[in-house]
């Protein structure tokens, strides 16, 4: 993830603007490319087939929502390695969507004698991941970007550690199956995760107006999307807003 949208820093900068949210949103989801740096790449690399089952699994539990219009899955292909936000500004345009969940993951395996250590940078700091022998390590992330704020609303990690012991013989394989089970809690964790941050996303959404702006696309309103009744200050804020804001990108592709 930090690959994809920070290249060449050694760590996120975050240099976000306030959002303004347009009800209802188009959604996009996406892994992002895995770039040469890849650190997965000898352990656990998935088909465009496997990434479509979670991103259907995402897309269901954001199509929950009223506020939500429309979900469209995106092929890895789209996303170029390091592209930045500027490929997420061209994703926009190209589908129409308001707002990208993009997912990525990393595992590790610790396999020689004793324990291992291994750290990088994420979108929330540096994380070190310790291990002992046999044991696998895995992350899968989602972070949910309002595109043309470049603010990250929220996100949703998914771990597991899978502890085993196997042969000399037997080695390559049970860490081959660790490795796919890794994966399959680790996204099931996620999946838990994400649904808690939707729904503390909504709630934030209406108790929060200084956080969120918002505004509603022709013919909707705070209860058509599900936000509910909202206090006179946030509906003056929201009036000025829907004043000022741009028409929503007119050839938005289904």
């Amino acid at each position: 993830m930090v690959e994809y949208l920070y290249p060449k820093k050694a760590e996120p900068v975050e240099v976000a603007q306030a959002p303004v949210l347009t009800f209802p949103m188009y959604v996009g989801i996406a892994f992002v490319p895995e770039g040469p740096a890849s650190h997965y790449r000898d352990t656990l690399l998935l088909t465009e087939t496997e990434k479509l089952v979670l991103m259907r699994e995402v897309g269901k539990h954001f199509k929950q929502y009223a506020y939500v219009k429309g979900i469209d899955l995106l092929p890895t292909q789209y996303l170029t390695p390091g592209g930045s936000f500027e490929n997420l500004e061209q994703l926009r345009t190209m589908f129409g969507i308001d707002v990208i969940v993009l997912l990525s993951y990393d595992q590790v395996q610790f396999t020689d004698t004793g324990w291992g250590r291994y750290g990088y940078w994420t979108l929330v700091g540096a994380v070190v991941l310790e291990g002992e022998k046999n044991e696998t390590a895995t992350m899968v992330d989602a972070a949910v970007y309002h595109i043309s704020s470049r603010k990250m609303l929220f996100r949703a990690p998914g771990t597991s550690r899978v502890k085993n012991s196997s042969t000399v013989v037997h080695a390559e394989e049970e860490l081959r199956h660790d490795s796919e089970d890794g994966f399959r809690m680790a996204a099931t964790n996620l999946v838990v995760n994400l649904q808690e941050q939707l729904d503390l996303f909504k709630e934030k959404v209406k108790s929060e107006p200084e956080q969120y702006q918002v505004a509603f696309k022709k013919g909707h309103t705070a209860e058509s999307v599900g936000l509910g009744k909202l206090d006179s200050s946030w509906l003056l804020l929201s009036a000025v807003i829907v004043g000022i804001l741009v028409c929503p990108l007119p050839h938005r592709k289904r």
